[in-house]
């Protein structure tokens, strides 16, 4: 098994963050009006779907929607969202969103004008963070503060540029976490790996507990592989109760990726006790023999 497989859905995952984060991003244009829309069909408890929709020459059309409570659409409640003419506001510290339009059968569509707030910015600049047009947009749509900022730039976790920011929020990368990652051997990661781990629910925990199998997990990204072909604590101690105890990182995927078992290691080395995992892989593929 060559790494070209492992890097094809690393390098998906990280396409995913891509979009994600860039949905956000390339929705906020030079332009401060547009349009947009909400639906009370797409529920979660007492938060509200909107959707905003803008254009710009550079970019064209650009949309991306979030479930906003109903505590930060100060002059909408509930009761409005069914019929009727509305107004309201998002307020928030990067700028304003003021909407208008109109419900029908839980359904509202109508125009916005975004206002940036000065102060958030000069507040940002003066922590080494540059927001444009579009990064004010998403970081009122997202809610970004200053108090997160500050927060994330107490971690002394280095360097952190303005996408780091909406990373870490859109992903929960929090002080703590980035603290309790590096207590777990991993002193260096940078804010993809953590963004990763994330994505695959790599936590402190998952990762003491692999490593605590002995199984010699040096590099983050056989964490993420583990991850990525259901590796779990329980499968190593399986394998290491028939007999498995010195075997890489890569050799473990291979198992779970030919779906070999406890059972099916304990019959091949009943055959064969000096069996080695590369040939337990040959013979569940049927390409194994003794020659």
């Amino acid at each position: 098994m060559n790494n070209s497989y492992f890097r094809t859905i690393a390098g998906s995952a990280m396409a995913f963050i891509i979009i994600v984060f860039g949905s956000y991003v390339i929705a906020a244009q030079s332009a401060t009006t547009g349009n947009w829309r909400a639906s009370t069909k797409e529920k979660q408890p007492g938060e509200l779907h909107i959707s905003f929709e803008r254009k710009s020459e550079k970019y064209g059309k650009n949309s991306h929607g979030s479930f906003f409570s109903y505590d930060d659409l100060r002059g909408l409640t509930p009761e409005q969202t069914k019929n009727g003419r509305v107004r309201f506001s998002i307020v928030r510290e990067a700028g304003t969103l003021d909407c208008e339009g109109s419900f029908t059968d839980g359904v509202g569509t109508g125009t916005f004008q975004f206002n940036a707030n000065e102060s958030f910015v000069q507040g940002m600049r003066s922590r080494g963070f540059e927001f444009n047009d579009e990064r004010l947009f998403s970081a009122t749509t997202l809610n970004l503060t200053l108090a997160f900022a500050d927060n994330l730039l107490s971690a002394n976790f280095g360097k952190l540029d303005t996408d780091d920011l909406f990373k870490a929020l859109i992903f929960k990368i929090t002080p703590e976490f980035m603290a309790e990652m590096k207590a777990t051997g991993f002193p260096n990661l940078g804010m993809e790996e953590l963004v990763k781990a994330r994505i695959f629910k790599i936590d402190a925990k998952y990762v003491r507990e692999i490593k605590d199998m002995g199984f010699g997990v040096t590099d983050f990204e056989n964490l993420v592989k583990y991850r990525i072909f259901k590796v779990t604590p329980e499968f190593l101690a399986e394998m290491k109760d028939e007999g498995l105890t010195d075997i890489d990182p890569e050799d473990v995927v291979k198992l779970r990726i030919f779906k070999i078992d406890a059972a099916y290691v304990r019959q091949a080395r009943a055959e064969d006790p000096n069996i080695s995992v590369e040939k337990i892989v040959q013979k569940k593929i049927g390409a194994w023999s003794r020659n």
